[in-house]
């Protein structure tokens, strides 16, 4: 088969993959009565697939890394301020997850974790979305110690829910690079539709 073929074969693949999803979107309406977990679980295996993981290694600079552990007492906002990402493999991504949280006719947020290079035990979100809902997440921290669910969706490579915060269902999925290793995972998060979920920017803690 020739590459052609191979892109209209994987193109369809993600399609059926994408269809059940569709169907659920018009289906029961006002979103009562929906199995949401089951619904965001479909989208994090979707994003599994999707989201690019060598993409992902990629859009953190090399500069802003080295200042993100630098402690200067002069400057305590040296990390925050020389915060940077390599713009083109940062949008790419950014848009596929866009595109995977408008799946479902609800607000939904999916975000891109990533393992701190060179500092185990520590991630950080890499790409929060629009209404910055997460089950990890501190405001305003570049980043934090890996909580255990993460940790292991890293090793094992196996989605995970979780229902910490009240009304909230986050499912973690990994993210591969083209070698197979996960190098880092997306979280899909949405609010149950019976409860009222923060404005955007609340600063869910």
């Amino acid at each position: 088969m020739n590459s052609h073929g191979t892109l209209r074969c994987g193109a369809t693949a993600l399609l059926a993959m994408c269809f059940q999803l569709i169907v659920l979107a018009d289906d029961p309406p006002g979103n009562a009565g929906r199995d949401i977990g089951r619904e965001l679980d479909e989208m994090a295996r979707i994003a599994s697939v999707m989201v690019d993981g060598d993409l992902c290694e990629r859009i953190m600079t090399a500069r802003a890394l080295d200042f993100l552990f630098r402690v200067d007492p002069r400057d305590p906002w040296a990390a925050s301020d020389n915060f940077d990402v390599n713009h083109e493999p940062y949008i790419r991504t950014k848009k596929t997850l866009i595109r995977l949280s408008r799946l479902v006719p609800y607000p939904c947020d999916v975000n891109l974790w990533m393992p701190v290079k060179g500092k185990p035990g520590k991630i950080q979100v890499l790409i929060r979305n629009v209404n910055e809902w997460s089950q990890f997440w501190t405001w305003g921290m570049l980043t934090q110690d890996t909580p255990a669910e993460m940790d292991r969706v890293l090793k094992t490579g196996k989605r995970e829910t979780v229902r910490v915060k009240p009304g909230m269902i986050s499912v973690l999925a990994p993210v591969t690079n083209s070698l197979g290793d996960t190098v880092g995972l997306v979280e899909v998060v949405a609010y149950q539709p019976d409860y009222a979920a923060p404005q955007v920017h609340a600063r869910v803690r």
